[in-house]
């Protein structure tokens, strides 16, 4: 038998082992969302509104007629802009400042390491409706903390477009970047000390060995990380809603989940609710597919 035949062999047996752990809790995942992601794609292709729910009138079989009406407008598409772009940056901020403060814990004493973990456990136990009520009271326009230390009594973080997704965003990645930070330390603190030494020895700077080492070692995590961020903040609903008022004036800070909203209960037209939500759950598993892709070439290339 060759090398690569008992290579082979060994990964199938590894795929089927993996596939044994995690089948319990396939099969309850399974349960709990198959269900209602078949009624949200069979609710898509129907004209369902108040006289359908009522029972006032009949369902009509539209189709794709509900997808044709979301693509066919130009409002859809600039939510879908607007979503992929502060999805893109509170995933970027959300990496940024979890890294960071990883890199920060192993370097810390204890207690400051501690302290650390402490507050980021009180951002990330925060309910999101609470912490985005406090975020809105630090920002008031009148009586904000944030605009009295910087001299900008009367000034509304919420009024703009982009000072309102900056704000949003901003809170967004305060309560996400504990899970950054605490996966990444785990896995730095994973890797044996003695790699490190070895780099080090052989005249690594930091700069070197934080590209060819650590980020290396720590791709596995890095991926878990991401497609979790991406999930969490493509989709991300109760900050924007409570934040912007329901989506900022005239809409101009609406993202995909928050139009759906509108679109299924403040106008009644679940169906085409029903189809947005269809099309954002196809464009989060295009994403991740798309990583994880790029990420087991850059792998087989390494």
């Amino acid at each position: 038998m060759s090398t690569a035949t008992r290579r082979a062999r060994a990964r199938s047996g590894e795929g089927r082992t993996a596939l044994a752990y995690l089948a319990p809790a396939l099969l309850v995942l399974g349960a709990l969302l198959a269900y209602p992601v078949y009624q949200l794609v069979v609710i898509s292709f129907y004209d369902y509104g108040q006289e359908q729910v009522s029972g006032g009138a009949p369902l009509e079989f539209l189709g794709l007629g509900n997808y044709t009406t979301l693509f066919s407008g130009s409002r859809f598409w600039a939510v879908l802009a607007q979503t992929v772009g502060f999805a893109a940056v509170c995933v970027a901020g959300t990496l940024l400042a979890g890294a960071a403060l990883a890199v920060l814990a192993t370097r810390v004493r204890p207690w400051a390491r501690t302290c650390l973990f402490l507050a980021a456990l009180g951002a990330w136990a925060t309910p999101a409706v609470a912490g985005s009520t406090v975020w809105l009271f630090l920002f008031d326009a009148n009586l904000g903390l944030v605009n009295n230390v910087l001299g900008l009594d009367g000034f509304s973080w919420t009024y703009g477009k982009w000072t309102a997704f900056g704000l949003v965003a901003a809170e967004v990645v305060w309560c996400s970047f504990p899970f950054a930070m605490i996966t990444l330390y785990a896995g730095i603190k994973a890797i044996p000390g003695e790699v490190l030494e070895a780099a080090a020895l052989d005249g690594a700077s930091t700069r070197r060995i934080a590209t060819s080492v650590l980020l290396p070692l720590l791709r596995p995590v890095l991926a878990v990380v991401t497609i979790q961020s991406v999930i969490w903040d493509f989709k991300v609903f109760t900050q924007i809603y409570v934040m912007t008022n329901g989506g900022g004036i005239a809409g101009r800070n609406l993202t995909l989940n928050v139009y759906a909203y509108q679109q299924a209960f403040a106008a009644s037209e679940y169906g085409l609710g029903a189809a947005i939500g269809v099309v954002t759950t196809l464009v989060l598993l295009a994403i991740t597919v798309v990583y994880l892709r790029a990420l087991r070439r850059s792998g087989e290339e390494l």
